[in-house]
């Protein structure tokens, strides 16, 4: 079968995230993987593999084909792929649960596996309102966010994302109104504005009645535009929050095992959450899994209400599989001096990208942990963008004003500084 026949029937019957239908953007096939590089079924340009700069959306964090989680999959295929997760339990699941426990937050015991980060926001959420519901508050029902924020393209969390600059500001007439902060001042080391500080307490302090919970995005704001906040204003929402009777949720998907630096984007402020989402990076970018972890206190209080228990249940939940190489994958994130791994990356890719700094055009370059963001002063010409990148044999998906890469743990020296080149010819042409 041709490539231009496979490309022909994706565009007529694929719907593509974020793309429009019927295709306006001819994709790109992928024939294989390996390592840090994506072999292109057909060359684009002449280039016939490219580095992946994006991690398969952040996910892909040991790489691809790895030997190690390769035949964590494979042996637990030889034992079973899947099995319903109601009344029924297995090793590989309950391992899971295990290391996730040990390595988040320690007031967080307690798991709840799911299959997508969108619905991690949505059982955190759900969790919250029971909680309230169940200890004799049904009207702390409104969540809090700051603006700049991304949580997922489901309903809920897409009530909690940016509500004007975000992508899903069109369903701002149907979504439920929630409270909005003013977005953190920019700067992982900026140091704490004190009227920022008293900005939010002043907003927890005002809805507090009918405040379940605040959720938040630790010390980097995603696809909401890439921003890095310092870690001190997680403090503050712990100690407002605490202080006024409000959970408090943080939203690690993107930001989890090891991204910005420390396992945890909370391990920067060394606060705990009443409730942690994590996805993305947990199965090493293999297989969708996703989870909601919560203090006792919240699984107590849902215990003690009329209703006991949480009332969510997806057909995968714990799949094995899944469940198999997401503890594969942490292991070899342990096992490995992964911190010094990051820190590595970040020394690396901060000197790859300091040449777009001068460039016409760029406002920013800014880099933490394995994650490097240069920003533009206008929208990227995506198109543009994308050619320029392949053309230096990386692969990146720009948005709005951002060309960035979130590479695998995996990637070389050599790797960061080709990511780095490519970056900065996007740029320029942008």
């Amino acid at each position: 079968m041709s490539v231009e026949n496979l490309i022909d029937r994706d565009m007529r019957h694929v719907w593509h995230p974020y793309a429009a239908m019927p295709a306006t953007e001819r994709p790109l096939v992928v024939d294989s993987a390996q390592g840090v590089r994506l072999r292109l079924a057909a060359p684009y340009q002449g280039v016939e593999e490219v580095i992946d700069g994006m991690s398969s959306w952040w996910a892909a964090i040991h790489g691809y084909r790895n030997p190690v989680l390769d035949d964590a999959v494979r042996r637990q295929l030889d034992r079973m792929s899947h099995v319903m997760f109601g009344g029924l339990t297995h090793a590989p699941a309950v391992d899971l649960v295990t290391k996730l426990v040990e390595i988040t937050p320690d007031p967080l015991q307690h798991v709840f596996l799911c299959d997508s980060g969108s619905v991690a926001v949505e059982v955190a959420v759900k969790m919250c309102l029971q909680y309230w519901r169940s200890t004799g508050k049904p009207e702390k029902t409104k969540l809090a966010t700051w603006r700049g924020g991304y949580h997922g393209d489901t309903f809920t969390p897409m009530g909690v994302c940016d509500p004007e600059g975000g992508m899903h500001r069109m369903w701002g007439s149907v979504l439920k109104p929630q409270v909005f902060m003013d977005r953190p001042p920019a700067g992982f080391e900026a140091g704490i504005d004190e009227r920022y500080a008293q900005h939010l307490a002043e907003v927890v302090e005002q809805h507090a009645g009918e405040l379940a919970a605040v959720i938040v995005e630790p010390v980097c704001q995603g696809t909401g535009g890439m921003r890095f906040h310092d870690p001190g204003y997680l403090q503050v929402l712990r100690e407002v929050t605490r202080a006024n009777n409000v959970l408090l949720i943080f939203d690690e998907i993107a930001t989890g095992f090891g991204r910005t630096g420390a396992m945890f984007a909370a391990d920067h402020a060394g606060v705990s959450p009443d409730v942690m989402c994590v996805g993305k990076a947990l199965t090493g970018g293999y297989l969708s899994m996703a989870a909601t972890l919560c203090a006792s206190e919240i699984a107590d209080g849902i215990g003690r209400g009329e209703f006991p228990v949480l009332a969510h249940g997806p057909t995968f939940m714990g799949n094995p599989l899944a469940s198999a190489v997401a503890c594969a994958s942490l292991d070899l994130l342990r096992g490995h001096d992964w911190q010094a791994n990051v820190t590595r990356i970040a020394a690396t890719l901060t000197k790859a990208l300091a040449p777009a700094q001068d460039l016409p055009g760029v406002k920013d370059v800014r880099v933490l942990g394995a994650i490097g963001v240069v920003q533009l002063d206008h929208q990227v010409d995506i198109p543009v963008a994308t050619d320029a990148a392949l053309r230096h044999g990386v692969w990146i998906r720009p948005f709005r004003d951002m060309i960035y890469t979130m590479p695998p743990y995996v990637s070389t020296g050599d790797d960061l500084a080709t990511i780095g080149e490519a970056i900065t010819a996007a740029a320029r042409v942008s």
